[in-house]
């Protein structure tokens, strides 16, 4: 059985939060040009037209998408049958000080202390890392999806008892009413329903890495994320908030059985919808994918 080496590890984290900041995913590519295909509003295509450009530049010039590169989030699935060489945690906290120490142009200091709002570019539980077990699996996937302000300020969570489809769907409305066009739409939205507390919040950051145009297996899901397109779309916020038909790129949704007590949790990718994934094998190859 092979080994996946912690100096190994380290490098891809590094990788990954680098290309996630200076290139969108290709289907965020083709939705937005989806979006501005059959847009209405000519201000909105516009906005389009620069995002477009935008995204082809920063990946042309190597340069950030966006200047507010956020903070690392990682999803971590350990196969069972994964042997390592040394720490885990410590390698992804140490390839993101190499990162900092690296990358140009060089990043802002994101970081923030939540009691003294102290900034930098390290912390208590940075990068935040989330760990999932893939049972007889001899590798690793490692997924980063730095959050951001216009990705990450508008989340939000509601715990309900035996709410209704309706009540479910109202609330997400709700919360993408709230968010207006704050968090740089057009976005993708992450619906997690069920579960406890801190699953339906899971539930909602893993729909935001699904691919967009990718089927629910679930057809009460699938339903409901079409009926959340249509309405998210209609309220006309568009691009940027310029007006439009384009406000969300694609409705996530998933489950998990729970208690009585239902926990809703919605969140939001912006318009960049910034994931990059790898998967490392023992043998030392490394396959990096969206």
């Amino acid at each position: 059985m092979g080994t996946i080496s912690s100096t190994l590890l380290r490098q891809v984290t590094a990788e990954l939060y680098e290309r996630s900041l200076k290139k969108i995913p290709e289907d965020t590519k083709a939705a937005l040009a989806s979006a501005s295909a059959v847009e209405r509003n000519a201000t909105a295509r516009e906005t389009l037209g620069v995002m477009i450009a935008s995204a082809r530049a920063a990946e042309e010039e190597n340069h950030f998408v966006c200047s507010d590169s956020g903070v690392p989030v990682y999803f971590v699935k350990v196969g069972t049958r994964v042997n390592f060489d040394g720490p885990v945690k410590q390698a992804i906290v140490d390839g993101f000080a190499d990162l900092v120490a690296s990358i140009q142009p060089p990043m802002l200091q994101h970081v923030t202390h939540p009691l003294t709002l102290e900034r930098g570019y390290a912390g208590k539980d940075m990068p935040i890392t989330t760990f999932e077990l893939l049972d007889d699996a001899d590798y690793i996937e490692i997924t980063c999806s730095p959050k951001a302000l216009g990705s990450g300020r508008w989340a939000a969570l509601e715990i309900f008892t035996f709410p209704t489809l309706d009540v479910i769907e109202r609330y997400v409305m709700d919360v993408v009413l709230k968010a207006g066009p704050q968090h740089c739409p057009p976005v993708v939205v992450g619906v997690g329903i069920g579960g406890t507390f801190d699953y339906a919040t899971k539930l909602a950051k893993q729909g935001i890495l699904r691919p967009i145009g990718s089927q629910n297996p679930e057809p009460i899901l699938a339903e409901m994320e079409g009926r959340l397109f249509k309405a998210i779309n209609a309220t006309g916020f568009g691009p940027m908030g310029t007006g439009g038909d384009a406000t969300t790129m694609a409705v996530h949704i998933d489950y998990a059985a729970g208690h009585g007590f239902t926990p809703v949790a919605v969140c939001f990718n912006c318009w960049i919808n910034r994931r990059r994934s790898a998967r490392i094998h023992p043998d030392g190859r490394v396959d990096y994918f969206e």
